[in-house]
């Protein structure tokens, strides 16, 4: 697996792709949180980053399929997954190995965005009059809100050998799994919660409030293995 990761990471390292899609990331989110009228945070003049962190999700809905189009997809096309498969690694080494280097590189992307923490954290009026607890809940939401999509990315990838059509694939169902349930409980009668509590948006709403609790975090990794499963499924079957 580690040599999967390394061969992952470097690649994306080495890919104009990666750099693009980490700028775009940075300056979409830049832009949202410091210029923007709409929702600069410099114009409400309240110290927080909800502008970050309730913009952040759906930006991702486009940069991790981005990111993680190419990891079965290419592989398909240029006919180098069957030459994995002759190697002695396991299913589990190819898929965890792809899934940890794209999640890698979503943390990365991530890294910068601590400084505007800092900023505001210095430009609160008192210094430091941010709620710190909600920030570090935000940022745990987006982590795991990341990993669910990278393995929502990476099932997506094994679907076809266009790298368009697995970027396509994976940002419709990384939106459906956002929003999809908490859209259908406004249809669901006495089934509000239920539904509401399937889908990915209601756990990272709670997670932002600042309360970590451990019903949140085993949903996000729940959901992000049952992906990685049925991606170890689709590459197992070799029907492509």
């Amino acid at each position: 697996m580690i040599n999967i990761f390394t061969k992952e990471f470097n690649g994306f390292l080495h890919s104009l792709i990666a750099y693009l899609v980490i700028g775009v990331f940075l300056v979409a989110m830049g832009l949202l949180t410091w210029v923007f009228p709409e929702t600069s945070v410099l114009d409400y003049g309240f110290a927080d980053l909800d502008t970050l962190f309730s913009m952040g999700p759906y930006v991702f809905i486009f940069l991790i399929p981005a990111i993680t189009m190419k990891s079965f997809a290419e592989e398909k096309k240029m006919g180098t997954l069957e030459l994995l498969f002759t190697k002695p690694l396991t299913d589990w080494d190819i898929v965890l190995g792809k899934f940890f280097a794209a999640f890698a590189l979503v943390l990365f992307a991530l890294l910068p965005t601590l400084i505007y923490y800092f900023s505001i954290y210095s430009l609160g009026n008192p210094i430091g009059n941010i709620d710190t607890a909600s920030v570090v809940g935000s940022y745990l939401g987006l982590c795991l809100l990341a990993s669910v999509f990278c393995s929502i990315g990476l099932l997506a990838s094994t679907f076809s050998s266009n790298q368009i059509v697995a970027f396509i694939l994976a940002a419709f169902f990384c939106f459906l799994f956002y929003t999809g349930f908490d859209s259908l409980s406004t249809f669901s009668g006495n089934y509000v919660l239920v539904i509401k509590q399937l889908g990915i948006l209601y756990h990272y709403e709670s997670l932002s409030k600042g309360l970590i609790d451990s019903r949140d975090v085993v949903y996000a990794l729940s959901v992000t293995a049952f992906f990685l499963l049925a991606t170890k499924t689709s590459i197992g079957s070799r029907v492509w």
